[in-house]
């Protein structure tokens, strides 16, 4: 896929370098290539530095509000009062503004912290806050027709824009309970991919963007399932495998589990009663 407007792919998160292509019969020949775009962002709560992570440089107002619901630090939207993006010469700084309560909270937790690492376990003081506290997924959480799940798997690499530029990204989609694409985020880290789209949700402020599925290029660790839980999506789905620990915290909080997902395939690990139209 051939980018029009290279102003906009790199508003997307790619860049354009010069490569050397080699053929089979080891002949050489000049190109250009897109690439995807990996930068250290620095999260930072009222002025204070929690967490940098590599991440896609783009939406990172999304990233900021998803990251902070996802991880706890804010217990709700209206707790976040905005970010701001400040680019560096070693990276960018996105400054994000907390209410008071939220802060004083954070700062007790950061008392024992030590480190952090992409699967946000590093610095937790101790084994019982390796899975917060989460809600539990009430039986209002709609059904959806296998026909939608089809549907949605079919579409989604039509919709990795950047996936397609660059083969390296991951993507979170939400699609209706008819398969039909709402929003999608990308990011060459799959946690990242996930908490913009949960952001992007949340800024959104649509009423129903928590029905639905949620569909990610990844697999379904256990901290991809409590960020889940966490925004309130009733399903998730995933390309690849689920872990057995995100299998048992599916199953707790009553969230409909999907791996090894394929348009004419696919693997119900929890509440299979959620799926419409399955036959024996």
């Amino acid at each position: 896929m051939k980018p029009e407007n290279p102003t906009q792919w790199s508003t997307l998160g790619a860049s354009q370098v010069n490569v050397v292509v080699v053929g089979q019969d080891h002949s050489t020949a000049a190109a250009s290539d897109w690439v995807a775009d990996e930068k250290p962002i620095a999260l930072a709560f009222n002025g204070i530095s929690h967490a940098v992570m590599l991440a896609t440089p783009a939406d990172l107002e999304d990233f900021a509000l998803g990251f902070a619901m996802t991880e706890g630090i804010v217990e709700h939207s209206s707790h976040f009062y905005g970010s701001e993006i400040i680019e560096g010469c070693d990276g960018i700084t996105v400054q994000i503004d907390i209410a008071a309560r939220c802060f004083a909270q954070l700062k007790e937790k950061r008392r024992n912290m030590t480190g952090r690492t992409g699967c946000g376990l590093c610095g937790t003081e101790s084994l019982s806050q390796v899975v917060r506290a989460l809600p539990e997924l009430g039986s209002k959480e709609s059904s959806i027709p296998a026909a939608s799940i089809t549907q949605a798997l079919s579409q989604l690499r039509g919709h990795q824009t950047l996936q397609q530029v660059t083969g390296a990204t991951h993507a979170a989609a939400w699609f209706d309970t008819q398969g039909v694409i709402q929003l999608i985020r990308e990011d060459v880290g799959r946690h990242n991919a996930l908490d913009k789209l949960i952001g992007a949700g949340l800024r959104s402020k649509r009423s129903d963007w928590q029905q639905g599925m949620l569909v990610v290029t990844s697999r379904a660790s256990m901290e991809m399932v409590q960020k889940t839980v966490m925004a309130g999506f009733g399903t998730l789905i995933a390309i690849s495998a689920p872990t057995q620990m995100a299998i048992d915290l599916a199953r707790t909080h009553n969230l409909c589990l999907i791996g090894f997902a394929k348009p004419d395939r696919w693997t119900i690990y929890s509440h299979a009663e959620r799926i419409e139209g399955l036959s024996k």
